[in-house]
């Protein structure tokens, strides 16, 4: 009995399911080479949904790139592009996209991808805009940004799921759309969806690694996420904490309840888990309740395996330790060994250079914080300040606030903006005052934070040294007056080093107007730092 060109390609295309369960594929082509060969001879004849699955069945035999047969489906293809419905197209872009870029059939892809950017108007239900965005989006720029577009247009009609997958694809592009996040997280805030466990974990990851900011959802993810910490692995709990350390948002309960968990499940916490959540804590300055028996665990883990992990991850691990005021004298020699430093000090990759700049610090802390500490040290040439480029640009904050102190020291002699330490800092600005609040010049005294000290008369009785230290929105928690534990730490070494520290956090600077208001603001910081150095 004849069989008919419809039903010999649908046969054909049922044979990709029968690929999948036998790794016997060159037998299956043999067997069938007569099937693909009558097909290829009456192509034009079939019809257009056959075809493009036909063209899948052909990708998934892996024929030879130079077979004529695939090649014949291939060229058919190019041909009906413009006559294909869209879900055909989309039927492409969904199976045969990978096949094709893997298989040098890039002049297809090419066209595929330009007739889908065309007609993306023709897009009209979700499921469809969600698959595009996540097997096509990242194949065409322009295509993507129609895409993003047809969202903004669609997003009402979107399920938790699909707003996730979403949310998850933008996040995998590294592609911050402010206008589609935007929309997306009203529906989050406004639509009682319910979500699941791993809907709120790729929320938060995405959220996270896009590094968008929405106080509503970040609230709304910390409370959903709290009764599920009993059912996380360490893994998820890993994850999440990391994520919100990206998105700088310190739920406490959410922590509290991160830190009880791991304790409760000590036994089959993983050291690479419990390092992404020390990050994280370190990152937010986050101190739990039950310090003790939290560092406990990390330095238990850490106690015999922390020489034989990455050096750039002991570094870190230091670091973050150091932060958290809970670094021992045993993980501070291990981390500053010469043979350990010397790698990320030759290097001028800007990787390794802000691992070599965490050195620093973890030498500052063992310097000023660690006085039981004999060495090793980072040698001096080591921890001099490099110059900055003269090129960097300088924030509003930092403009306005060095102007004011020039014109507050009126002399050069009596100030340095800009200060360049030994300890891995830069200080605004740097003065001293004699016992009655007067300026001194600077340059004639000892001045042993810096790698090349000028001035060599110590300083008289009663003189005090004033940092000015600006703080920019970005150092601050998420919609909070805390520092993130990075410039914690400055701020804690620079007190160590023997300065009062003029705090110029961005919230109070932005309500002062005239100049004169900001002249008597830094006066009076200057006043209240000395008045509070009288009164301990």
């Amino acid at each position: 009995m004849e069989v008919s060109e419809g039903d010999r390609c649908t046969r054909l295309a049922s044979w990709r399911d029968w690929v999948s369960k036998r790794n016997k594929t060159g037998r299956i082509v043999e067997r069938n080479v007569m099937w693909i060969c009558s097909i290829s001879k009456k192509i034009t004849s079939v019809w257009h949904g056959t075809l493009v699955k036909l063209l899948r069945s052909l990708y998934t035999l892996v024929l030879p790139q130079g077979s004529k047969e695939l090649r014949s489906v291939e060229q058919e293809v190019r041909w009906r592009l413009r006559r294909l419905k869209y879900k055909h197209l989309v039927f492409l872009a969904e199976s045969c996209a990978p096949f094709m870029k893997e298989q040098h059939s890039k002049e297809l892809l090419a066209e595929l991808l330009m007739h889908l950017e065309r007609r993306w108007t023709e897009i009209n239900d979700s499921r469809t805009l969600v698959s595009m965005m996540t097997m096509a989006g990242h194949l065409s720029e322009s295509l993507m940004n129609r895409l993003e577009d047809k969202c903004l247009e669609l997003v009402e009609q979107f399920g938790p799921d699909e707003l996730r997958k979403v949310l998850v694809t933008l996040a995998a592009q590294s592609r911050r759309s402010v206008p589609l996040l935007r929309a997306i997280s009203y529906h989050l805030v406004q639509k009682p969806f319910p979500m699941t466990k791993g809907m709120l974990l790729d929320l938060a990851y995405a959220y996270g690694k896009l590094s968008f900011h929405q106080t509503q959802v970040a609230q709304r993810l910390a409370a959903d996420l709290l009764p599920f910490i009993p059912s996380m692995t360490p893994g998820e709990v890993a994850r999440c904490a990391k994520s919100f350390a990206f998105l700088k948002w310190l739920n406490l309960p959410l922590f509290e309840a991160f830190t009880q968990h791991l304790l409760n499940r000590a036994q089959d916490v993983s050291l690479s888990h419990l390092c992404s959540v020390l990050l994280a804590f370190a990152r937010l300055n986050f101190h739990p309740e039950q310090e003790d028996q939290f560092f406990n665990l990390v330095h238990e883990k850490l106690d015999s395996v922390l020489g034989s992990l990455e050096p750039a991850l002991q570094v870190d691990l230091v670091w973050a330790l150091c932060v958290l005021q809970q670094v021992q004298v045993a993980e501070l020699q291990a981390v500053l060994h010469p043979g350990l430093h010397t790698r990320f000090l030759e290097s001028k990759s800007p990787k390794d250079q802000s691992t070599f700049q965490k050195l620093v610090h973890i030498n500052t802390t063992a310097l000023l914080e660690y006085p039981e500490y004999k060495g090793p040290f980072l040698p001096a040439s080591a921890v001099a300040p490099s110059p900055s480029p003269s090129n960097k640009k300088m924030t509003p904050l930092q403009k306005e606030l060095q102007d004011t102190l020039k014109a507050l020291l009126g002399n050069n002699d009596t100030g340095s903006l800009e200060v360049a330490t030994q300890y891995g800092w830069v200080l605004d600005a740097e003065v001293l005052l004699d016992a009655e609040g007067h300026f001194l010049p600077l340059r004639d005294f000892v001045a042993p934070h810096l790698a090349q000290p000028v001035g060599n008369q110590p300083l008289p009785p009663g003189a005090k040294r004033i940092a000015f230290l600006r703080w920019e929105f970005p150092n601050f928690n998420s919609r909070s007056k805390d520092l993130l534990g990075r410039f914690v730490l400055a701020r804690r070494h620079v007190l160590a080093a023997g300065f009062l520290v003029v705090d110029v956090p961005y919230y109070e600077w932005l309500d002062l107007k005239s100049e004169w208001q900001k002249t008597a603001y830094l006066k009076d910081k200057m006043r209240k730092a000395v008045a509070e150095e009288l009164a301990k």
